[in-house]
């Protein structure tokens, strides 16, 4: 009989040593990660909609877990803690160049980033942020690559920009203590710093870096489980899609979704209207644009965050296709 656990490990930060290295992945048990941000949508769809659980059948169980960021996600699945689940982009190129033990293997969600700039700070262009400090979630995260593409775009060198980590739900009190004067967010934080702080956007999510092509979250699989599972990757990839095109269908539907399952894990109450607005910066998709990788993959090499470009075979579509 199929069961799903849930397991927290939200307290760990990027780089944090997992208590424990697993077995590796087993025949038959699937264990998924996600972070309880509004950019997995796809995968909170997937268990509120009980996809997994009719995709993997009843001889298949799973386990489910929630991460703060992808440095704790690749860290999870190096140790052989999880199997599959979304992730963002950059994370999974760093350790691939590192230990090519992993691939994506669909797309999840493209957009769902943003630009704000803080009231009150004089900024008015991306051009404006030269020797300002500006709010990013964490060195190599997504919306540092965008970020930097952004400054390259309008002639600022990023070295001129003092970049400050703080995590997303955090980045108002930087505002409200004007330690900052602008912030490389993900929804719903955006539209929040916008209702509750009056920041306006510098970039929309149809202009932040590379637009609706901006590669946000992707699925990602060791390949552990998946030469140990292939029928079961294909079948959390059904489910996968089976919640993109629900969020692409029913995007109002997929924010209460979202809002109650974030309720439940995490006791917080997010404003449902707000997240409704947030939803119209996101592109669900299955796809992934491997271009948009490689000039991110640049992007960081050039920072210094990783040590290669070389993500050859990081991308694998064969079996959402």
């Amino acid at each position: 009989m199929k069961a799903s656990v849930k397991v927290g490990i939200a307290a760990i930060s990027t780089g944090a040593v997992l208590a424990a290295c697993g077995g590796g992945a087993t025949e038959g048990e699937v264990r998924i990660a996600y972070f309880p941000n509004l950019t997995h949508i796809a995968t909170i769809v997937a268990l509120e909609n009980d996809y997994f659980t009719e995709e993997f059948g009843d001889e298949a169980t799973f386990t489910t877990m929630t991460v703060p960021d992808g440095g704790a996600f690749m860290e999870a699945m190096s140790s052989n803690e999880i199997d599959i689940g979304t992730v963002g982009p950059g994370p999974a190129m760093n350790i691939y160049t590192q230990e090519p033990a992993h691939s994506i293997v669909a797309g999840a969600v493209n957009g769902g980033a943003v630009l704000m700039a803080r009231d009150g700070a004089g900024i008015d262009s991306v051009e404006d942020l030269a020797g300002e400090s500006v709010a990013i979630p964490t060195i190599g995260s997504t919306q540092d690559l965008m970020l930097r593409k952004a400054l390259a775009d309008a002639g600022v060198e990023a070295d001129d920009v003092n970049l400050v980590p703080q995590a997303p739900a955090d980045t108002s009190t930087l505002f409200m203590q004007e330690d900052v004067a602008a912030a490389a967010t993900q929804e719903p934080w955006g539209s929040f710093l916008a209702d509750n702080l009056d920041a306006a956007f510098l970039l929309d999510a149809d202009e932040f870096a590379w637009g609706e092509e901006s590669t946000n979250t992707v699925v990602t699989a060791s390949h552990n489980f998946i030469e140990v599972n292939e029928d079961l990757t294909r079948a959390y990839l059904r489910a996968h899609t089976r919640a993109v095109e629900f969020v692409q269908d029913n995007p109002d539907k997929a924010a209460e979704l979202f809002v109650s399952h974030i309720e439940a894990e995490t006791s917080n109450e997010l404003d449902l209207d707000e997240i409704k607005q947030s939803m119209e910066r996101l592109f669900p998709t299955v796809d992934v644009n491997e271009q948009v990788l490689r000039e991110m993959a640049e992007i960081s090499h050039e920072a210094g965050q990783m040590r290669s470009t070389d993500i050859d075979g990081l991308v694998d579509l064969q079996y959402v296709d």
